[in-house]
């Protein structure tokens, strides 16, 4: 077995995440982990508590979930975790051809660090449907490029399977919270803007076992957060 394949036998993995209703960062590595098979216990800190620093400090000093325990190892940062799990899993989380490679980590890179306006306004709500938001030109804006992006990585390398690389990547896993946004905010608000290509990648990712298990969790949670609730009727 080559060195870093992760083969169960090792200290069992505990990745500690927020509310799976909201927290966007927490989906990317578990999202992750569960699609690689990986065996994890999980531990879930409710978002927006009086003691929610304090608990998190109790695992890394970030005060920020998602925080991924390795025996005395600790992993935070969202894409950082997903970088360790993919060592972890012998290196099957990035695309095998080195120029797939190369873009997939531009485009998750980007995401990590960008698309502002659509991360304000449109907080991931998981277990919510049909909100409606104002659409201003920021979001506009977030939505064309990302449009944009899942068009050319499917175009471009997506030839293998369903995902933006053809198989699953920590690309997919990084804009898995994008697609639970565009389910939960309606589509009067992006419609004329989203391609046929765009929706059926959305749709694809709303189909994986995984990500179902991870609205069906969402949906049990009790917390409300208003600051997250946002587009009502």
């Amino acid at each position: 077995m080559p060195d870093g394949v992760y083969d169960g036998s090792m200290a069992r993995l505990t990745l500690v995440i927020g509310n799976k209703n909201y927290s966007s960062w927490s989906l990317r590595p578990w999202l992750l982990m569960r699609q690689l098979e990986m065996d994890f216990d999980e531990i879930v800190i409710p978002l927006d508590t009086a003691d929610f620093k304090d608990r998190v400090a109790e695992h890394c000093p970030s005060g920020r979930v998602p925080v991924l325990k390795d025996g005395n190892l600790s992993v935070w940062e969202s894409i950082a975790i997903c970088e360790y799990v993919n060592e972890l899993a012998g290196h099957a989380a990035w695309p095998h051809d080195a120029r797939a490679r190369a873009v997939a980590r531009a485009v998750s890179a980007e995401m990590h660090s960008g698309f502002v306006n659509l991360r304000a306004e449109w907080p991931m709500n998981a277990r919510a449907r049909n909100r409606h938001t104002p659409m201003t030109a920021g979001l506009t804006g977030d939505i064309e490029r990302i449009d944009e992006l899942w068009n050319d990585c499917r175009r471009r390398f997506g030839a293998g399977g369903p995902w933006l690389f053809g198989e699953f990547s920590i690309a997919d896993a990084m804009f898995s919270p994008v697609v639970l946004r565009f389910n939960t905010y309606s589509s009067k608000s992006y419609g004329a803007q989203l391609s046929e290509a765009a929706r059926w990648y959305i749709a694809t990712a709303l189909e994986s076992p995984a990500l179902q298990e991870w609205i069906a969790a969402a949906k049990k949670e009790p917390q409300v957060i208003a600051a997250y609730e946002l587009g009502k009727k």
